[in-house]
This record gives C-alpha cells, structure tokens and sequence, in this order.
C-alpha cells in the first residue's frame, strides 16, 4: 500500500534554517501493518516516518505513533523528539493559526505541545515529563564505552556516564571536546549488541555547554536501525535533567548542535526544572515544512 500524501519535514534546524533532521510525517490508515508503515520511511529517505492518527483520546491527546525504516523489534518508538517537532510543525500548517497549543498522545502518555510560525520556519516546544537517571553498572559503562571505541586519546572530563531515561533509557556518554567528538567511530555491531543486553536505546556521546557556547552531541542507535541521529531531541531533553542533577539548580536551559558529521547541522533547546516529583524537563526546535499541505483539522 501507499501513501499518497507524505511531508517531509526538516526538523530541529540550525537558527539561520540549515540543516536539520528530514523526517516523514503522513496520516496514519488504521489497515495498514507495521511493515507497510516502516516502508514509508525508506520510500521517503528518512530514517523515522509519524504517523498522524484521527480523533482523540480520552484524555484529549492526538495519537502520533512513530516508526523507524528498520524492522526490528523497536521499529515502533515509544517516543520521538524530533519526530514530535516535525508531527506539531505540520498539524499547524494545516490551520491557518499563528499558533496551536495541543496535546499529542504517544507511547501510552500525553503531554503538552505548542507550534508557532516563526520567520524561519516553525517553533515546537513540548514536555517531555519526568526523567530518571542513574549511574550505569561498571559492565554496563564498560561495554557501551568500548563499543564506542573511546581511547586514552579522548579522555572524558570528571562528569560520568549516566543513564537518563523520559521512557525508553539510554547512556550519556561525555567527552572532553569537540574534537573527541568527532573523533569517535563506534563499533557498530559490538554497540548494538551492548545496548540490547542492557536495555539501552543508544547512547548520547556529548560535549557539554559552556557559558554562551552551545553544547554538541551525536547520537548512536543502531540497536532500533539509527547507525547516528541528525537530531536526537529526547536526549537532550535527557542531557538538561542531567546537568540540573549535576549542579544542583532549580532551572537549566540549554543548547546542543547535533548532526555536523552527517552534513545536516542540527540544533536541539531543552530545559529542565526541579518540581516535588522529579525532574521534569521541555524541549524544543525549528521546523521547517517542505511541502506542507492544508487540510481538515
């Protein structure tokens, strides 16, 4: 079967527009399988397709399901963040609003989102709830590091790893610069095997902010059929949480440039606040709509 109204949208771009994660957004047909709804992916050169579904939830969410072009047995993602910014930038397109403030519900939660029209495309903030974090069992740390092929010429700062997890977990992974950034090639093979014994989505390798610098990160998913993310908007959502943990504050607000080794700069914002039940954090990026389409909404 086929789709005929697929966008493709360019989500979580650079301030200037460039860049940016291409991913499928379509309306999801309730006939379709699985294998048909990761095949729109690979049709449309992404490497993640969202699926708009019709109607609401009880709670008053609208369904969004994500599917990767890998047929694994996390093709379905319980959670995508740029996926999100891409599904809000075209719900919006499909309005003639300046704004939309809505709820999307995927994975089981639903959560706040909100799309505004910018100059430079289209603004998506939404709330990524409560994060866990942990510090990774020694074997655990041990294998995903030397999956990730880090040597004594990329020594991490003081800052561990830790395991950060919105819903699905995954290790961050901080390196000294961005020169050790660029200079880790992970074994895939060994990396997806290390992320599947210990129930990891992937691992964050990150450098973090400082001061008026933007962070950099680059994401590894092999195990769900991501080799390397664009933009992995969740885990900076994850790396926010973490560094509020770190330091101890009530607020933090950052930055991070992904995707310059893949030739799609990317730029992801997160923020993360301390409340009674944890921390909670809210993530963002600029979308721009290659095609987008109006529609009934």
């Amino acid at each position: 079967m086929s789709w005929p109204d697929v966008t493709v949208v360019d989500a979580c771009v650079r301030r200037d527009g460039r860049g940016g994660s291409p991913t499928a957004v379509t309306d999801d047909d309730p006939a379709a399988t699985d294998a048909n709804r990761r095949a729109v992916a690979a049709a449309a050169g992404t490497s993640h397709t969202a699926f708009l579904g019709p109607g609401r939830t009880p709670d008053g969410g609208r369904p969004v399901r994500f599917f990767t072009a890998t047929a694994t047995a996390t093709a379905e993602l319980s959670g995508c963040g740029h996926g999100t910014v891409a599904a809000q930038a075209v719900r919006l397109t499909r309005t003639a609003l300046g704004e939309l403030s809505d709820r999307q519900h995927t994975g089981g939660r639903t959560f706040d989102t909100v799309a505004i029209r910018r100059t430079a495309g289209i603004e998506v903030w939404f709330d990524q709830g409560l994060v866990a974090l942990r510090h990774p069992a020694p074997d655990e740390r041990a294998a995903i590091v030397a999956a990730l092929g880090l040597t004594a010429d990329d020594p991490q700062p003081t800052d561990a790893p830790r395991v950060a997890a919105p819903g699905a977990p995954r290790m961050l992974v901080p390196v000294r610069d961005r020169s050790a950034l660029l200079r880790v090639h992970p074994h895939l093979g060994r990396l997806t095997a290390a992320c599947r014994r210990y129930g990891l989505l992937g691992c964050f390798v990150y450098v973090p902010p400082v001061g008026d610098r933007p962070g950099a990160a680059r994401m590894f998913a092999p195990a769900i059929g991501v080799d390397e993310d664009v933009a992995n908007a969740n885990s900076t959502g994850c790396l926010a949480a973490h560094l509020l943990d770190t330091t101890g504050a009530q607020t933090v607000a950052i930055e991070v440039e992904q995707g310059d080794t893949l030739g799609r700069p990317a730029s992801v914002l997160a923020s993360a606040r301390r409340g009674p039940a944890g921390i909670t954090t809210r993530v963002g990026g600029l979308a721009v709509v290659r095609d987008g389409h109006r529609g009934d909404d």
